[in-house]
């Protein structure tokens, strides 16, 4: 009898480490704020500099992991790809930006000042620019997802991100009256996706070819977790230090703005669910792919946030609380989509 798919120990409990950093966060900004607003300063281009050391160290694990030698496979089975990139690029931000608008400019006025709609709307729409990169590779293992498959369609949305991220960004956000500094987004989108891609790229060829792909997926590769882990964990930290007392002065706050994700993450997932059955996808093709289009690379969203907002914007905020709701919407997702199983 096979057993029971189970999900990593980290990856399961990430909304309680997300709950624990956002005490310790507002702890350490209540007794070290003079620190703190120091480390906020550490600027570079409109870029933090702590931040965007640990961000680095976040998003380089996975796109080490990406083989882009398998887009090479791409055209074998088009029809889930296409339904991926559809989803991801022509539906899913357009849908979070209208959500985020429906609630934050309407359905939240009573509760919320005009400023602060605004900020949120933008951290919606940043990540609902930004399709899964890493997470995916859980959920598709949590489903029976084919693993070849689902490494074609990261590999590619990685590559669209490049290119699609920062017209799609700026155009949602100047449809909402966001004012963004274009050369501070495209720097964030170098400095997080095109740096951290190349590094990738280069060191995972290298290593492969010094050390041998055994070596590489069985030593390396669970080495990097533990930093990736820390880094995320810490930068949520440094997040909650500044958010501290937005959060204390408000505590609806957090709840207002995981409503509108949770249903853009649910309408995606069925969007894309039910598509795939009706082009008749095989289920370890349709389960990951819709997987992909309803989690968010969050990690790249917190760092745009920052970059373009502040450490202690709303923007940033509405992102982490992505962060925060993630797994358990996400692992209710899975277990509907291994009930439909077929």
């Amino acid at each position: 009898m096979a057993s029971k798919k189970q999900i990593g120990f980290f990856e399961k409990y990430l909304t309680v480490w997300v709950l624990l950093c956002i005490a310790g966060g507002i702890f350490l900004g209540k007794i070290a704020p003079n620190t703190m607003g120091s480390l906020s300063d550490l600027s570079l281009y409109s870029v933090n500099i702590p931040v965007a050391i640990l961000v680095w160290l976040m998003i380089y694990p996975m796109m080490v992991q990406i083989d882009f030698a398998s887009i090479r496979n791409a055209g074998t089975k088009p029809k889930g790809l296409v339904l991926t990139l559809v989803i991801n690029w022509l539906i899913k931000p357009f849908s979070m930006a209208f959500f985020a608008w429906l609630f934050f400019d309407y359905l939240y006025a009573a509760y919320i000042t005009p400023e602060q709609a605004t900020e949120y709307i933008a951290g919606a729409i940043l990540l609902g620019a930004a399709p899964c990169t890493a997470m995916v590779f859980v959920w598709s293992y949590l489903t029976d997802g084919d693993p070849a498959y689902t490494l074609i369609q990261v590999s590619i949305n990685d590559l669209i991100i490049l290119v699609a991220f920062v017209p799609i960004v700026g155009l949602l956000l100047g449809l909402n009256d966001v004012s963004i500094p274009y050369d501070t987004l495209v720097g964030s989108v170098v400095a997080f996706v095109v740096i951290p891609l190349l590094a990738g790229f280069i060191s995972r060829v290298l290593l492969i070819r010094a050390k041998g792909i055994e070596w590489f997926s069985r030593v390396f590769l669970p080495a990097l977790k533990p930093i990736s882990i820390l880094a995320l964990l810490t930068t949520l930290v440094l997040l909650f230090a500044f958010q501290g007392q937005t959060i204390l002065n408000n505590p609806l706050v957090v709840v207002l703005i995981a409503i509108p994700l949770t249903i853009q993450t649910y309408f995606i997932f069925f969007a894309a669910w039910f598509t795939g059955r009706f082009v008749k996808l095989p289920h370890p093709i349709c389960a990951p792919a819709s997987m992909i289009g309803a989690s968010n690379f969050f990690e790249l969203a917190v760092a745009v946030s920052i970059a373009l907002f502040g450490l202690d914007s709303g923007a940033a905020l509405t992102t982490v609380v992505g962060v925060l709701i993630e797994v358990p919407v996400m692992l209710s997702l899975v277990a509907l989509a291994n009930k439909w199983k077929y």
